[in-house]
C-alpha cells in the first residue's frame, strides 16, 4: 500500500456515501488511488423513499439486507472498498417532544466503543485523507452528528500509540475534510438554469424555506464532472432511498457539469497547510508522504484546524 495514495470516507448510512462526494471519490478510485467508504451503520431503520417501492413485501420484511444488496452495488458502481463498522442505525425521531433513541442505537453507544472502531479501520487501511460530516452532520441525524464525532476522535487518536493500543499499529491521517455538498449558492444555480431553461424549478421552494444562516468556509473544490453519471448510477443504486423522478434528477448533467462542476469540501483539520481554494483533496501530500515516511505517527503539529478552536 506504500506507493498508493488512499481515502477514507466515513458516512453514517448505506446511501450517504452515493449523495455526498461520490463524484470525488469516483475520480480518485479511477486515477490510480486507493479509496475505502466505512458505513458506521446498516440503515435498518431508514425509511422507504421510493414511492413506487413503497409497500413491497420483500422490502418490509428485509429491509437491512436490501440496503446491503443496494450498497454492495453502489460500491462496485463507485469502484471503491467498503467496510461495515457494525452499528445499528438510530433512527430518525420525530415528534414533539422527541421520542428517545432506541437502546443500543449507533448514537447512543459509548464514544470509546465507536471511537475504536474507527481507529482499527484508519490503522487497517491507512489513509492519508479523511472525509465525514461537520459538526451539525450535515443535517441533524442522530447518527450523522455521532459519525462527526467519532470520525474527529478517531483522527486524533489513530496515530497515537497509546490510544487504543491492541486496535493496531498507529497509523496518522494527514487531512480531514468536510463533505459541503448544499451549499445556497449551489441551489441558487440550479434554480436559475432550469429557470433559464423555462423549465420548474423545485429549488424555489427550498430557497424560500432557506434559513438566513451564514454559508461554511469552502477550501477545496473538486473538478469532478465527468464522473456525475457514475454518482448518479450509485445514488440510483440505492433504489429504497431514492426517487429516480425526485429532485436530484431535476438538473440534466450536462447543465450540472456547465454551471457547477464541482464538489466541495471545507478543511477541518490538516497537518500541512491548506491554501484555498485547493482543487486536490491530496494538495501537498505527494511531496511529504512518499514511502509513507510522514504519515506513521509521530510527533506532528495540526498546521490547519479550520474548527477554529485550540488544539491540544
Amino acid at each position: 500500500m506504500a506507493d498508493r495514495l488512499r481515502l477514507m470516507a466515513v458516512h453514517a448510512h448505506p446511501d450517504d456515501e452515493s449523495s455526498k462526494g461520490a463524484a470525488t471519490m469516483a475520480k480518485y478510485a479511477r486515477t490510480g488511488y486507493d479509496v475505502l467508504v466505512v458505513s458506521c451503520t446498516g440503515g435498518e431503520r431508514g425509511d422507504v423513499l421510493n414511492p413506487k417501492l413503497k409497500g413491497d413485501p420483500h422490502i418490509e420484511r428485509d429491509l437491512a439486507q436490501v440496503r446491503r444488496d443496494e450498497m454492495k452495488q453502489a460500491q462496485e458502481i463507485l469502484g471503491v472498498d467498503h467496510t461495515w463498522l457494525g452499528f445499528v442505525d438510530s433512527g430518525l425521531p420525530e415528534g414533539d417532544p422527541l421520542p428517545p433513541l432506541p437502546d443500543g442505537c449507533f448514537a447512543l453507544e459509548p464514544i470509546e466503543v465507536t471511537t475504536e472502531a474507527l481507529v482499527r479501520e484508519i490503522r487497517r487501511f491507512r489513509p492519508h485523507v479523511m472525509t465525514t460530516y461537520d459538526e451539525n452532520g450535515g443535517y441533524p441525524h442522530p447518527d450523522h452528528i455521532m459519525t462527526h464525532t467519532v470520525s474527529m476522535a478517531a483522527f486524533a487518536a489513530a496515530g497515537d500509540a497509546a490510544a487504543y493500543p491492541h486496535a493496531g499499529e498507529p497509523w496518522q491521517p494527514l487531512k480531514l475534510y468536510y463533505n459541503q455538498g448544499f451549499s445556497k449558492a449551489r441551489i441558487i444555480a440550479f434554480h436559475e438554469a432550469l429557470t433559464a431553461l423555462g423549465e420548474e424549478s423545485p429549488y424555489a421552494e427550498w430557497l424560500e424555506r432557506w434559513e438566513d444562516r451564514p454559508e461554511r468556509v469552502i477550501t477545496t473544490r473538486i473538478p469532478c464532472s465527468d464522473y456525475f453519471d457514475v454518482r448518479d448510477q450509485a445514488l440510483l443504486a440505492h433504489a429504497t432511498q431514492i426517487d429516480p423522478d425526485g429532485t436530484w434528477f431535476k438538473v440534466p448533467r450536462e447543465v450540472q457539469a456547465e454551471v457547477w462542476p464541482t464538489e466541495e469540501y471545507e478543511a477541518a483539520l490538516s497537518y500541512l497547510p491548506i491554501e484555498p481554494v485547493e482543487d486536490d483533496l491530496f494538495a501537498g501530500i505527494p511531496d511529504v508522504a512518499t514511502g509513507d515516511e510522514l504519515a506513521t505517527g509521530g510527533d506532528l503539529e495540526i498546521a490547519y484546524d479550520g474548527r477554529k478552536e485550540t488544539t491540544t
